[in-house]
């Protein structure tokens, strides 16, 4: 995935997710199947895949 240090995955993780928290509270307020409302599902999504893998390289590299 890269090389990168504890520090920069921990810092990665936090801002991603506090994008996922800020698209959650945005959500209620959009209209359902309006296509701004499946950008936003679409994005958070994307987030949440991004947090597993930073989560998953973590690990790895607390295991090495």
């Amino acid at each position: 995935m890269g090389n990168f240090t504890k520090e920069e995955l921990e810092e990665a993780l936090r801002a991603i997710n506090s994008m996922i928290s800020k698209c959650e509270k945005v959500q209620p307020k959009l209209k359902q199947g309006a296509s701004q409302d499946t950008l936003l599902i679409r994005r958070i999504k994307a987030l949440q895949i991004a947090s597993s893998l930073i989560k998953q390289s973590m690990k790895v590299t607390l295991l090495e």
